[in-house]
């Protein structure tokens, strides 16, 4: 597991673009945690000025991925006259606490989706109003979680869900060549994490550091197939069921933590969802691609993603 899916996530920081986003808004939480959220306003510049409520883009990071790895594809985003807004999950990034403080409390999927996100959307629809649509695009668990999210509705509803390079971590989607090492890699992950009290994925190379909640819930799903996050009352299962927004999903050229098949297998538990789905690829990008070099060259999928917005029945712009 760890020599087949080990990649320094958290390491993306070194290849960051210069230029931070501009800081919107401080979310805190209930139990005191703090997620900055960044962002860039469609306005004028943008390809979207005739548009009086450009779509909002939220996106959410890979497990162990700073938020500002994303910098670039942001101003591409922005670029193709899409509002964008970048926000950390809890513990990484410029989040506070960060899971090695020890004043950090243990945590899973549950509070992520039915606490952080919630407040985080909240403060989104604040800074930008309820008129504009409003999207989630997920990279990777960022991916996962914008689904789960969408389709339960603890929160503010959104209109769309972007899902690139994310895919069901499930073992049986990755093919009888890789399933019983990835069945044991993470077994084994959610093991240590229980013994050691946290994930520390620096140290490994996967994930970046982690509580042992998230990283239970992940392996959980790795193992099952299902998302049953720990302590949720929640169905989030019956809720992908009924899910009927649009998705666009994308799978990325020479991704081997997400292939298509682990997309197709993500996406198929949404089967009244309004799925398109893409296949990124070096042509487009002109540059190499890979599960995490994309957001250094996603010019072309921030179009595109921009373009599928815009199709959308009563949402796009030949709607406004």
């Amino acid at each position: 597991m760890l020599t087949l899916m080990t990649q320094p996530e958290h390491a993306m920081a070194a290849a960051r673009p210069e230029g931070e986003l501009p800081l919107l808004t401080t979310v805190k939480t209930a139990d005191g945690t703090r997620i900055p959220v960044r962002g860039l306003r469609a306005g004028p510049s943008t390809a979207a000025s005739a548009v009086p409520s450009p779509p909002v883009v939220l996106v959410l990071p890979a497990m162990g991925t700073p938020a500002r790895v994303y910098r670039h594809f942001a101003r591409e985003l922005h670029a193709a006259g899409l509002s964008v807004v970048t926000a950390d999950l809890r513990g990484q990034g410029e989040s506070t606490p960060r899971v090695t403080d020890p004043a950090a409390r243990d945590h899973g999927f549950r509070t992520l989706l039915e606490q952080d996100f919630v407040a985080v959307l909240d403060a989104v629809r604040a800074e930008f109003g309820s008129g504009p649509p409003l999207f989630l695009l997920g990279h990777s668990l960022g991916g996962q979680l914008a689904l789960l999210y969408a389709a339960a509705g603890p929160g503010p509803s959104v209109d769309g869900v972007v899902l690139v390079a994310a895919g069901s971590v499930w073992y049986r989607a990755y093919g009888a060549g890789r399933a019983p090492a990835l069945l044991a890699g993470t077994t084994l992950i959610a093991a240590t994490a229980t013994l050691l009290g946290r994930w520390p994925g620096t140290r490994f190379g996967f994930g970046g550091n982690q509580t042992k909640g998230i990283m239970r819930d992940w392996a959980r799903q790795g193992r099952t197939g299902r998302y049953r996050p720990a302590g949720s009352e929640l169905d989030y299962e019956s809720a992908l069921r009924a899910l009927a927004v649009p998705v666009l999903a994308v799978s990325v050229e020479h991704d081997t933590y997400a292939p298509a098949s682990a997309v197709t297998h993500l996406v198929s538990k949404a089967p009244r969802a309004q799925v398109t789905r893409r296949h990124y690829t070096r042509h487009e990008a002109g540059a190499r691609l890979d599960h995490f070099a994309w957001t250094r060259a996603g010019g072309a999928l921030a179009r595109g993603v921009a373009e599928w917005t815009a199709a959308l029945p009563g949402l796009g712009r030949d709607s406004a």
